[in-house]
């Protein structure tokens, strides 16, 4: 039997720095049983932690995303629906085409000057007051302006929906999680009612609504559902934490800030290096055994949950020379923060997009940009990866 390592027992400083943690499991082996902290305390799981051994489970077929294949059903399935994150070739292969004829690369290019437009909106507001906090001020609110004006979520329904979500991905409690998941999944059903009703409107949720496949096939209302949480929740929440990650680590090293300063070509890899170094996502969703297999000579039984660390995986220094260096020269291809396989992140394309525009015009218009005192609380859980507050004056 493997030793089972209690992750609570790490402490606070495992949710505010978990990379020493993850390098010190990586010395013993890059695959580990775990039982998870927090909110999640009774789950126990395999934790993948090296980087070859976590891409190649990312895209192994013997790690199912449906857990209904081995007799799990969760809170957000259960009140939402299935959707891509949770499910497996054909289904998964259907969902994808059918998210894919409307959320197109020409789709996510066409928003660039709107992005450009949002992000000096927001720096108009945010800049004359001297100093703010970046998430309230600027990190959130762009991310979460596109992805509603994409998909056709009003404006007013923005401040609530923000709350919602964010204690779906990073609860408190589980009270609370599932408080949120009930308000969401009403809230997402009225919503296609109304989109429904009114008819053709040109945004993304009303065509997803009458995409047909060749073959005649459609999204059901709960797989509209279920899609329509995956882009507004994965649209903006992960963007949010990569633009205050980059902030955040730009400002806490001085000479790869003077180096993008001195040449913004380098903000694409400035993006990338946020991307390896603090990802936005710790880990992947579970994935379940459908059958007995060895993951690195770890045996792991057909039904056990096998988490994948992306976090860690990013820092495995066999992958990347010096991984705790953050270096905006480096080279990144391959890092794993959208994931790698069949589930690679759809939405990759528009949190870079968002991302690079943020931190281009950011820094063009605020050259004394620093620290305002130390962030805020890092999110609970594991699933997620960032900062509630992060403070700054220019």
């Amino acid at each position: 039997m493997a030793e089972l390592i209690d992750l609570g027992e790490f402490g606070d400083g495992f949710r505010t720095d978990p990379h020493p943690f993850y390098a010190r499991l990586r010395e013993r082996g890059p695959v580990h049983r775990v039982r998870l902290p927090g909110v999640d305390a009774h789950h126990e799981t395999w934790l993948v932690v090296g980087y070859e051994e976590a891409r190649a489970a990312l895209a192994d077929p013997r790690l199912s995303k449906d857990g209904s294949k081995i007799g799990m059903v969760f809170l957000d399935e259960d009140l939402i629906g299935k959707y891509l994150l949770g499910t497996d070739p054909p289904q998964h292969t259907r969902l994808r085409a059918l998210v894919s004829r409307a959320f197109t690369m020409r789709r996510v290019e066409e928003l660039r000057p709107r992005i450009q437009e949002i992000t000096d909106e927001l720096l108009d507001a945010m800049l004359p007051r001297g100093r703010a906090d970046l998430v309230d001020s600027f990190a959130y609110p762009l991310p979460i302006t596109v992805i509603c004006e994409l998909l056709g979520v009003p404006e007013m329904d923005r401040a609530e929906f923000r709350k919602m979500s964010t204690e779906a991905v990073a609860p408190t409690d589980s009270d609370s999680e599932h408080v949120a998941f009930v308000r969401l999944a009403e809230y997402l059903t009225e919503l296609i009612e109304d989109k429904r009703r009114a008819g053709p409107s040109g945004d993304l949720l009303s065509d997803l609504i009458r995409t047909t496949a060749e073959d005649g096939d459609r999204l059901s209302p709960g797989e509209l559902r279920g899609m329509a949480f995956v882009l507004l929740i994965a649209g903006h929440e992960t963007t949010v934490n990569l633009i205050s990650s980059a902030v955040h680590s730009l400002l806490t090293h001085p000479d790869q800030l003077a180096a993008l300063r001195a040449d913004l070509s380098l903000v694409d890899g400035a993006v990338e290096e946020t991307l390896r170094f603090e990802g936005p996502v710790e880990n992947a969703t579970f994935r379940f055994a459908a059958e007995t297999l060895e993951i690195a000579g770890t045996r792991i039984v057909r039904g056990d949950a096998v988490m994948i660390g992306l976090t860690a995986a990013d820092r495995d220094g066999l992958r990347y020379p010096a991984p705790d260096r953050f270096d905006i020269r480096r080279d990144t291809r391959g890092h794993l923060a959208f994931g790698h396989g069949i589930h690679y992140c759809l939405g990759a394309p528009l949190a870079r997009l968002e991302a690079r525009t943020a931190i281009r015009t950011l820094l063009e218009r605020a050259p004394g940009l620093a620290l305002d005192g130390p962030p805020g609380d890092w999110l609970p859980g594991m699933l997620m990866r960032g900062v509630r507050t992060l403070p700054v004056r220019w």
